[in-house]
């Protein structure tokens, strides 16, 4: 498929890079070896990571022991700032907070927001609902202890790529249907909305050198018990019985990305059940690339809209957003 795509000049730099090396699908590794080339290439492509005020760790309780999170406070701006609780990609099976540190920086900074990122339970060893629960445990805890980390607990986003943007959005069903914690704003980075999606745009992603359609159901069968797991709206947002109600979201999307259909038709789908939902689609660009704003200048973009969708959200009358 490789000939076919019309690649933006920067990734098909990555591309041909990878394809001389002989790059080895995630998928093909084990899993110790597929968590450590995640994360050394998501180093590697994310840039310099951008000096903040302060960063600090703290352990917080969780529905299966102690869970990290890390706190973000941007290089400027003084408190109660918004705060953006961020859930990392790795299709529930790899990453960490540290593969998302540079996001969680760059969106700190450009936001002027406290940023907490919850280091949740990973597949296969913890399989559907660990991730979620402490997904939910660190949304809670952020709007608990809001005010001693500097934050303002009634200006509450959660925002995650790929696995982590179907975390938020479960996030912000959850919450909705168990009347808190408040959330302002959701940024949904090429989210997963349905294990039983049958899109052209998953068909027809097949490069094993991108993120692809083998990539996809390999982290659903890490991620899953069994495919009936697939039909809960909490696995696949996009399945939820109503999405009224709903904080308003950013959708943010890729051309050449197996997931870019379900994502645009969830956007749609908040906006049909009258909830203000954007969704902007990158060209030429495939999975992963908001993790790769040191070598794809439309990383950097995506993170400077992101950036933008929330600090607009954050200003805001609170009186006039939903749970």
């Amino acid at each position: 498929m490789g000939e076919t795509m019309d690649l933006d000049p920067q990734l098909q730099a990555v591309y041909d890079e990878r394809a001389a090396q002989g790059a080895k699908p995630l998928y093909e590794m084990t899993l110790d070896e597929a968590r450590a080339a995640d994360l050394a290439a998501v180093q590697a492509d994310a840039g310099k990571p951008e000096p903040v005020r302060e960063v600090f760790d703290e352990s917080i309780p969780g529905p299966g022991g102690t869970l990290p999170v890390r706190v973000y406070r941007p290089a400027a701006g003084e408190g109660p700032l918004p705060v953006l609780v961020y859930f990392f990609g790795g299709g529930w099976t790899l990453g960490s907070i540290e593969t998302s540190d540079a996001i969680c920086r760059s969106l700190a900074n450009a936001a002027g927001c406290l940023t907490v990122a919850v280091g949740y339970r990973l597949a296969p060893e913890h399989k559907f609902p660990a991730a979620l629960h402490d997904c939910f445990a660190g949304l809670g805890w952020t709007a608990e202890h809001a005010a001693r980390l500097g934050g303002d607990a009634s200006r509450i986003a959660v925002g995650g790529d790929s696995a982590g943007g179907n975390l938020a959005a479960a996030m912000t069903l959850m919450a909705r249907d168990a009347g808190g914690p408040a959330i302002r704003a959701q940024l949904l980075v090429y989210p997963n909305t349905d294990y039983l999606a049958d899109t052209p745009s998953r068909r027809e992603n097949t490069d094993p050198l991108l993120f692809n359609n083998k990539s996809v159901q390999w982290y659903w069968d890490n991620y899953l018990t069994s495919p009936d797991d697939g039909r809960n709206p909490l696995v696949s947002p996009l399945r939820a019985p109503s999405h009224a109600g709903l904080p308003q979201a950013l959708v943010i999307t890729a051309e050449y990305d197996p997931l870019r259909d379900e994502g645009e038709q969830y956007a749609q789908r908040l906006r049909d059940s009258g909830v203000p939902a954007e969704s902007t689609r990158y060209p030429g660009v495939a999975h992963g690339f908001f993790a790769m704003a040191g070598v794809l200048d439309a990383g950097g973009r995506a993170l400077d809209q992101a950036a933008a969708y929330l600090r607009a959200a954050f200003a805001e009358d609170a009186a006039a957003h939903r749970i």
